[in-house]
């Protein structure tokens, strides 16, 4: 475990910064800047992964940690721990093809569970709908919304490999909070079953989908039924 900061070939530190779900505020951009320009950053760069890496000289290290939390932002992770969270800009506000909000659920999702400690890291992927632009069926953890407050979850993908791999729908029909009931479970069951250093996709690969499935009662009250879907469309907030 640890924080995203990496020694380049050039000598400088590239240092990851994470914001929620990779959204960040007119001040929050324009302080990056300012912040890039006091520090004698050589550059920034977007990742795939939401995030963005400042190079910086070794020296500034602190100095970048103390400004990135003036701006209500933080140093990304690294090592075995779960990832920030990646989420498309699904929401009535970003963008017209979205089923569901997804940047409050990644947001929860971030919150909740970045930097928690598991046997190999873990990356979390959330979609608006299903054509999937944050690659949810290749991440450990996948979240496709398919209605208002309704998701699909998948479990066991990889990608960024020689091998990539689509990971297994888990369940259907969801709520946001069922999905981090699920993901909860998920983890503690990974903790549990994994070998050392064992990718989550190796893991359900030895033992099957089976035992990442949660009981009814982790589920009560948290999965969406047609009757709930019907009644939504009736008021209009589907």
């Amino acid at each position: 475990m640890g924080d995203a900061v990496f020694r380049q070939k050039s000598g400088v530190l590239g240092v990851g910064i994470v914001a929620p779900c990779g959204v960040v505020t007119p001040d929050q951009l324009s302080g990056l800047g300012e912040l890039a320009r006091e520090l004698g950053s050589t550059g920034c760069k977007l990742t795939t992964r939401q995030t963005m890496i400042m190079l910086i000289p070794e020296k500034k290290l602190p100095d970048l940690r103390a400004g990135v939390a003036r701006l209500s932002l933080r140093v990304g992770v690294f090592g075995e721990v779960v990832r920030n969270v990646k989420s498309c800009a699904g929401g009535a506000g970003f963008c017209l093809r979205a089923a569901g909000d997804v940047f409050t659920l990644g947001s929860r999702l971030q919150e909740t569970f970045m930097d928690q400690p598991v046997p190999k890291d873990l990356k979390i992927s959330v979609a608006g709908c299903p054509r999937g632009c944050t690659e949810p069926h290749c991440a450990d953890f996948g979240v496709i919304a398919t209605g208002q407050d309704r998701f699909t979850v998948f479990a066991g993908g990889r990608g960024g490999s020689r091998k990539p791999l689509h990971g297994q729908k888990l369940l259907p029909d969801l709520s946001g909070e069922g999905v981090l009931r699920v993901l909860s479970y998920v983890l503690e069951r990974y903790r549990e079953l994994a070998h050392p250093h064992e990718r989550l996709c190796g893991t359900i690969a030895r033992t099957g989908l089976e035992p990442f499935s949660p009981p009814a009662e982790v589920l009560a009250g948290h999965t969406v039924t047609e009757e709930d879907n019907d009644f939504l469309s009736f008021a209009g907030l589907k």
